[in-house]
């Protein structure tokens, strides 16, 4: 093997478990909207609520949770340099610091739960759902991001098994409370319905954070005490977050508007559309196993100065990430009259989740080229170039693509043609300046 090269084991050290880490989150929304989907009352209501709640709290959490990757890129690099003793006051700042905007989240959003919602075009029964459903998830924004704060240690350090096994722990105990809360045990436990798997995703996210929180302090030379002085690398810190803040609020504009109009549409649109989706996420975190992998290889070969170890990188990434991304096409192929039917019964959804599944699985081997360079460059700390890229394909390909086909008629079909662009041009944008600077 090269001496220029990542061996396949060492890259696969840090994918396969970021891949489990990555898929427990869409794992428990897509089991929240299985056994949502599948209530005896109102299930399409019920299906296009959780859809919508899950949309605007992923866009939240995604954009402060981008702290999660600017920790990782500043702890990665310093491990490359190797002086990790620079940043132990930091990563406790980090971490509160997450806890506080969890917190401000949490009381800003409650009480404006319902004018929030109805940006999303929900009315009537579907808005009644979801503000019931979010006043109660939203008491999981301090938890979860504090645990993100921590999981981006343990990257930055070249370690993903810790978050794995935190996240799976959740994911595994978030479905069996789904079914015991949402449908009720007999007589010991009354159903409750969508609340029911609101109250189980707090569960879950508390005992992911308590995990995240013993390897912290059995397995890192980082604390939660917290000094008066503030770490010199905290402007750093502070500045890639911003970035990514803003790259990610232009990620989630465009998931707004496709649940808007998706709800516009009516209540079969956003119920089928709340299902493409949360697979289209499954599969976006699965593959992201590896574009978190490069974030903290790259992050470490940037801060020893090894830019031939660094292209080689990226090549293998690639080939690794489309042929899992093939493999989920093939199984999904094999399976693509059942699917649906796993989340709802209704006729009518059935049909146009079949009519549009096949645009997901044609996406995957560019979401697959899109989402490892993506991690590359937020390991090398270029925040700045992945906001523009992101402002560039959201508002000069997305929207344009959706009113274009919004005005044709093409209805949700339309909003994920407009998907297709904003990958093309996120990715192919990556892709051209990583070879001229780094061929």
């Amino acid at each position: 093997m090269s001496t220029e090269k990542i061996h396949f084991k060492e890259i696969n050290k840090l994918a396969l478990p970021s891949i489990v880490a990555g898929i427990a989150e869409p794992l428990i929304s897509l089991t929240d909207i299985a056994v949502i989907g599948n209530v005896q009352q109102h299930a399409v209501e019920a299906l296009a609520a959780a859809g919508i709640v899950g949309s605007f709290i992923a866009a939240v959490v995604w954009t402060l949770a981008q702290t999660k990757t600017s920790i990782s890129s500043i702890v990665s690099q310093h491990l490359g340099a190797n002086r990790l003793h620079a940043i132990k006051t930091l990563v406790p700042q980090v971490i509160w610091l997450n806890v506080l905007l969890g917190l401000l989240l949490l009381g800003f959003t409650y009480f404006f739960a319902r004018q929030i919602l109805e940006l999303y075009n929900a009315e009537g029964r579907i808005l009644q759902y979801s503000v019931d459903y979010y006043r109660i998830r939203a008491i999981g924004f301090p938890i979860t991001l504090a645990t993100f704060a921590i999981f981006g240690v343990f990257r930055g350090m070249q370690n993903t098994l810790w978050a794995m096994i935190a996240s799976l722990s959740g994911a595994l105990l978030n479905i069996g409370l789904d079914f015991l809360l949402v449908y009720g045990f007999y007589d010991l436990i009354p159903p409750m319905h969508l609340q029911g798997a609101a109250y189980a995703s707090i569960a879950a996210q508390s005992l992911m954070l308590g995990i995240a929180l013993y390897f912290l302090f059995t397995k890192t030379p980082f604390r939660l005490k917290v000094r008066k002085a503030y770490n010199p690398n905290l402007r750093q810190h502070i500045s890639l977050s911003a970035n990514l803040f803003l790259r990610t609020i232009a990620l989630n504009f465009a998931i707004y508007l496709a649940n808007a109009y998706a709800t516009d549409y009516g209540k079969n649109y956003i119920a089928a559309h709340s299902i493409l989706m949360n697979i289209w996420l499954f599969f976006a975190f699965f593959i992201d196993g590896f574009s978190n992998a490069g974030n903290a290889i790259a992050g470490k070969l940037i801060g020893a100065k090894a830019y031939k170890k660094l292209w080689n990188l990226a090549l293998d990434l690639s080939k690794y990430a489309i042929a899992v991304a093939i493999l989920l096409i093939l199984a999904c192929m094999l399976a693509y009259n059942t699917i649906g039917q796993v989340f709802i019964q209704d006729q009518a959804v059935l049909a146009i989740f079949s009519s549009l599944f096949w645009i997901i699985l044609a996406m995957q081997p560019l979401n697959a080229l899109t989402f490892v360079f993506d991690g590359l460059f937020k390991g090398m700390g270029k925040a700045a170039f992945l906001r523009n890229t992101l402002f560039a394909a959201t508002f000069l390909g997305f929207v344009p693509t959706l009113l274009i086909t919004n005005s044709y008629g093409l209805q949700l079909r339309g909003v994920w043609i407009a998907f297709i662009v904003w990958m093309l041009v996120r990715g192919g944008t990556l892709i051209i300046k990583f070879r001229k600077d780094y061929l």
